[in-house]
């Protein structure tokens, strides 16, 4: 039965081309379509990570929460022996402390209200690859007065690097401090939002206008993205009796886990679609092919073969058809998809971001699978179809076809 169905498949040649080219042409929309969402979902995560909130925040219990308002109810004091158990962990490449502060830029004119950081200059310029310096330079582990600026800060004061600026904030008994400041450099990140109201300076700096040695996050950054949740458990293992609680990057960000979803949704209704097509072009060309072949199946059961039979041997014909063509599929899929990644895709900014990107087709392995299985249910399902029809034909009418 089964070299019969083969030698059929390959006898009627023009037909067979026609349901392999829509079958492949299913399987490789599939792929490519796939592989753009995977990509759009890695780049999102890794511009996410390496610009603003790295792979895992270790803080307070309770900060995340309420700390954004009060943020120095929050503070972690001597933050250096927390820092060095983490960076011990296997995986982990950078371990930096953050506090965060809220205030007033002024540049003596007119004054913006911000939301700071003081940071570690160095293991933050090494995670911070994402981020984009549109003027100007990074801070160093020198700059004792520097400070950089979202673009959107800087637009709005009308700062460029090198200008001086006052930075007014409350210290953590309430008294009002300043700090005379000079611009270093102009940052851009993938968030709008973020850039119109994020200023850094440094870690000491920070530390001197607060009058407090304390810290709000432990940021970590890691070798490989993928073992965050591993890591992140391993921490709050470790860390579960001593009042601090581990955050990964997407829980900091609900942003990327709305935008998943939403393309997740997307990609689900587009799989539908492909389905259709590849199940209507298959359905059409079979029943062509099947009931051109009428005659053959009538003289097939009229030498004893049951109904089923015909079935059986329609069934495992389009079977066939199916797995060669999401076979070739698969391959111009992922010839196609290293092309076109090698080119690149410019693409425009997302919405509330600044920044666009060259998207590529990522190949994954659980994209190409599923490609696979749908072209090959969508041709086996057209062909039962064809088969249960032309099986239920009586003998006497199938032979009549061959007068």
């Amino acid at each position: 039965m089964l070299t019969l169905a083969l030698r059929n498949v390959f006898r009627h040649r023009v037909r067979t081309t026609i349901t392999l080219a829509a079958i492949v042409f299913g399987v490789v929309g599939l792929i490519l379509s796939g592989g753009f969402v995977q990509d759009i979902f890695l780049q999102l995560g890794e511009a996410i990570i390496h610009s603003q909130s790295g792979h895992l925040q270790v803080a307070k219990t309770g900060f995340q929460a309420e700390g954004t308002r009060k943020p120095d109810l929050y503070l972690m004091q001597n933050p250096e022996r927390l820092k060095a158990r983490i960076a011990a962990l296997p995986g982990v490449t950078e371990v930096m402390a953050r506090v965060s502060f809220s205030g007033l830029l002024n540049n003596g004119r007119s004054d913006v209200a911000i939301i700071g950081e003081g940071i570690e200059p160095e293991p933050e310029a090494q995670l911070g690859t994402y981020m984009k310096i549109v003027a100007g330079r990074r801070l160093a582990a020198n700059d004792l007065n520097g400070i950089m600026l979202g673009q959107g800060v800087a637009q709005a004061l009308k700062l460029r690097p090198g200008d001086p600026a006052t930075l007014v904030m409350s210290t953590t008994t309430g008294a009002t401090n300043t700090l005379d400041v000079e611009v270093a450099g102009v940052f851009q990140t993938f968030s709008k939002d973020y850039d119109a109201h994020a200023i850094r300076v440094p870690l000491a700096a920070a530390h001197e206008a607060m009058d407090n040695q304390g810290v709000n996050t432990i940021v970590v950054s890691l070798a490989q993205t993928h073992d965050t949740h591993d890591i992140a458990t391993l921490l709050r293992a470790q860390l579960a009796n001593e009042g601090l609680e581990v955050w990964t990057w997407e829980e900091l960000n609900d942003f990327y886990d709305k935008t998943v979803k939403l393309y997740d949704q997307q990609f689900g209704v587009l799989r539908l679609i492909v389905l259709a097509m590849v199940l209507l072009s298959v359905a059409n060309s079979v029943n062509m092919s099947v009931f051109e072949r009428v005659a053959e199946f009538g003289t097939m059961r009229a030498l004893g073969n049951r109904s089923r039979t015909v079935f059986l041997l329609v069934t495992i014909e389009t079977v066939f058809l199916g797995v060669i063509g999401a076979s070739i599929g698969v391959i111009v899929g992922m010839v196609l998809a290293f092309a076109i990644s090698a080119i690149g895709i410019p693409m425009p900014p997302p919405p509330h971001a600044d920044l666009g990107y060259t998207a590529r087709i990522q190949l994954v392995p659980s994209v190409i699978f599923g490609a696979f299985v749908v072209g090959v249910i969508a041709t086996t399902f057209a062909g039962m179809f064809a088969a249960l029809r032309v099986s239920k034909i009586p003998v006497v009418h199938a032979l009549r076809q061959a007068i």
